[in-house]
């Protein structure tokens, strides 16, 4: 069995490493010059987290990362709507990480590099085409002026090259752009000095704009870290193609953020502050795609963005292109035939995702700020008089489960991992 993958972030690596680890061979092919880290932060939850860790990588994510202790959502005035703790802190075996997520795909394309080798890894290659035959998949790549540079054949083809996936254009043609929903995203991250736990995470806001503020890092002395913000403000209505669409990360300009910084007021930090500091930060225009009716066309399937891009709500982007990883692995193991593998890990994995698609487009569990904001814009006196505490939970709790990560789904699955490992001991 030998996988071809296309796409060398954080979901194609993390696919390379579980075939490795299954004794399946593989070779990436990545369309950078090189990988980089790139990006801002974001949070991995523990059903992700579980399964780094099973890779042996937990020891390196906690050199570069900070285990999230807590997470509030209040209101843009800071009124507290829901806390939580998180991660270990939660019961949860495994950490919540809040990291860079260049740092993330750092930690797993070195542990790629170790394992598999740099022959396996192969920069500056963009797929231009592929075929397939009852015996097996070839894919040609070319580098950036159209000169060929490899022909690949493998027994499968994994598409994991994000939300502009070729592998995806060539299974849907006529799909068309991804789709806009008429808010920008802004993201950065500073040293700053530590706020609340020094492991605490704030969203804050409704749905006018939404203000996302959280540690990602050490920072440069022991009462700092580095600190991921990010702010999203409805712009348009979704009718128009983006703006500046010609890039989808773009530095952003302060004259667009500032009027929506101004809505926020929050005492544990100052966002205004935080975030006029940061001397660089970027842009990106919230766009998803709709759900497919399926990923896999005989040997070649989809994974991660490619497969089902979704808004950034919930923290559940890179940790599901994980858990993406860790099944089309095992289903690839296991299988008598690689097609019947791609169909299985299809239906095990294309249903949840699709219903996180769908639930980020309504807010996901910040959808819990969004429902007070519409009932108390300018504030409050008493939280549960607005929306209850049941109300509020069934929100955010719902979401968890929806998404795989309540506390005893991950649990349970770590549990009978250990009881595999172990003999059932």
């Amino acid at each position: 069995m030998k996988a071809i993958i296309v796409g060398g972030g954080i979901g194609g690596l993390t696919t390379a490493l579980m075939l490795h680890a299954r004794g399946l061979d593989c070779e990436v092919f990545e369309q950078a010059e090189q990988v980089r880290e790139l990006g801002v932060g974001i949070n991995t939850l523990p059903h992700a987290i579980k399964e780094l860790a099973g890779l042996g990588l937990l020891p390196r994510l906690d050199a570069v990362a900070i285990r999230t202790y807590e997470l509030f959502y209040t209101n843009r005035f800071g009124q507290e709507i829901w806390r939580e703790p998180r991660g270990l802190d939660a019961g949860y075996d495994v950490p919540q990480f809040s990291i860079h997520r260049g740092r993330l795909q750092g930690v797993i394309f070195q542990a790629v590099r170790a394992r598999l080798g740099e022959s396996r890894i192969h920069t500056g290659h963009r797929l231009g085409a592929l075929r397939q035959d009852e015996a097996g998949v070839t894919a040609y790549f070319f580098d950036r002026g159209g000169a060929h540079r490899a022909t690949a054949r493998g027994d499968v083809l994994i598409g994991a090259d994000g939300i502009h996936s070729a592998v995806r254009e060539t299974l849907y043609p006529n799909e068309g752009p991804a789709r806009w929903n008429g808010a920008m995203l802004w993201r950065g991250a500073i040293d700053w000095p530590c706020f609340l736990t020094g492991r605490s995470m704030i969203v804050a806001g409704g749905m006018a704009a939404k203000l996302v503020v959280y540690p990602i890092a050490e920072g440069s002395r022991e009462d700092r870290r580095l600190t991921n913000w990010a702010v999203v403000a409805k712009i348009a209505d979704g009718s128009t193609p983006p703006p500046r669409k010609e890039d989808w990360s773009r530095p952003g300009r302060m004259e667009d953020l500032a009027p929506h910084i101004r809505r926020f007021e929050i005492r544990a930090v100052d966002a205004r502050a935080l975030i006029e500091a940061t001397p660089e930060f970027w842009e990106y225009p919230m766009c998803d795609r709709d759900p497919l009716p399926r990923w896999s066309h005989g040997r070649v399937t989809l994974l991660g963005d490619a497969a089902h891009p979704m808004y950034p709500v919930g923290s559940n982007g890179a940790s599901q292109a994980i858990l993406d990883a860790r099944a089309l692995a095992d289903r690839l193991a296991d299988a008598e035939h690689p097609a019947h593998a791609l169909w299985a890990y299809e239906q095990e994995r294309l249903p949840p995702t699709a219903q996180i698609v769908r639930m980020n487009r309504s807010g996901g569990p910040e959808g819990v700020i969004d429902a007070v904001e519409a009932r108390a814009p300018d504030g409050f006196s008493d939280i549960d008089a607005v929306l209850s505490h049941e109300e509020r939970k069934g929100i955010v709790r719902g979401y968890a489960a929806s998404a795989g990560f309540a506390r005893e789904q991950v649990n349970r699955a770590a549990g009978a991992i250990a009881g595999a490992a172990s003999g059932g001991r």
